[in-house]
């Protein structure tokens, strides 16, 4: 059955060392641009230090993979970090300050189980219309949210919802939630020639423990609003170009050799679509990056040598006028 959830909107790998992570992206061969860091005086009259949590993406047409940290004292902050100090109204800004901070305590919790992915958002073509079919199905959620942000010289409005689980904001796997579809005409503001060819997401794979895979689809077919289908032991949701992959514990290895979940249930890999899967095996070897063969035929840097998740790549081609990946070779 059809619904109004659409694609992968982004998946965000939690890190520890935001400058290790760039070097690695880039190793592999995505433009991840300067993080941003929110920044404030530590006392009056100071200069603005950064604080709460930063990010960066490397953006696809139709979705975006994110790379965000949080910020200690002694962590090591990027040479081309951009500080970005809070300009709000005396009224509105200690709100402000308190969503950053609330930020910062949700990713620190999520590095306390383990550096990985703990973010999954699923893009809607009526982020309303998802809204009321989640409540009518007894899903829990926070309601839809508006924020507005600067975009190239526009303001960008984002309007997404956070699914609730294990506590407000967070399912037991991590940070699952709904964002309306990219404005296209913003994103392709953002858009680069990634060194890899990659054209967008794909995949991500949930991991769940055997006996808790029927409870853990059970969730996400009240999420999608959809069934999946069975590929042997995995259970698969097909998306607009894209799918998300329920394994459980026992086949993981099946699907990625030699790689074990840090955590059940969690979100253990994400994989691009690129338009050369041989050039991005050269590219990645040639930077004394690992990759592995996975059982589908896609390649895979491990979670060991990748800070906490399988990195996979998949040969596709472009779809006309989307440039994101519908037909794998």
């Amino acid at each position: 059955m059809a619904t109004e959830i659409t694609r992968l909107h982004h998946v965000g790998h939690v890190v520890r060392d935001m400058p290790a992570a760039l070097d690695l992206y880039r190793c592999l061969g995505f433009v991840t641009p300067a993080p941003g860091y929110p920044a404030m005086p530590p006392r009056e009259g100071g200069a603005p230090e950064p604080f709460g949590a930063a990010n960066t993406h490397a953006d696809f047409p139709g979705d975006f993979l994110e790379l965000a940290t949080v910020v200690t004292a002694d962590g090591r902050v990027p040479a081309d970090a951009q500080l970005v100090p809070l300009q709000a109204p005396p009224d509105v800004l200690p709100a402000l300050v308190e969503r950053i901070n609330a930020t910062r305590a949700n990713l620190a919790e999520c590095l306390e189980r383990f550096e990985g992915l703990h973010i999954l958002m699923f893009s809607s073509s009526d982020i309303d219309a998802t809204a009321t079919r989640l409540t009518a199905a007894g899903a829990g959620h926070g309601g839809v949210n508006t924020v507005r942000r600067p975009a190239g010289g526009e303001v960008e409005t984002v309007r997404y919802l956070e699914i609730d689980g294990a506590r407000p904001g967070s399912a037991a796997e991590g940070r699952i939630g709904v964002v309306a579809d990219l404005d296209p005409r913003i994103q392709a503001t953002r858009l680069v020639d990634h060194p890899n060819g990659a054209i967008g997401l794909v995949d991500a794979v949930l991991c769940a423990a055997d006996a808790e895979l029927d409870a853990v689809q059970a969730r996400y077919e009240r999420y999608l609003g959809r069934a999946p289908r069975a590929q042997g032991a995995a259970r698969i949701f097909d998306l607009d170009g894209a799918t998300l992959t329920l394994v459980p514990a026992s086949a993981l290895a099946m699907l990625f050799p030699g790689e074990q979940a840090p955590a059940l249930p969690a979100l253990v890999s994400c994989t691009v679509a690129v338009r050369d899967l041989a050039a991005v095996e050269k590219l990645v070897r040639n930077n004394k990056v690992p990759l592995v063969r996975a059982s589908s035929g896609d390649v895979f840097v491990p979670a060991a040598a990748a800070l906490g998740t399988a990195i996979a790549f998949r040969q596709a081609e472009e779809s006309a006028g989307q440039g994101a990946a519908t037909t794998v070779r």
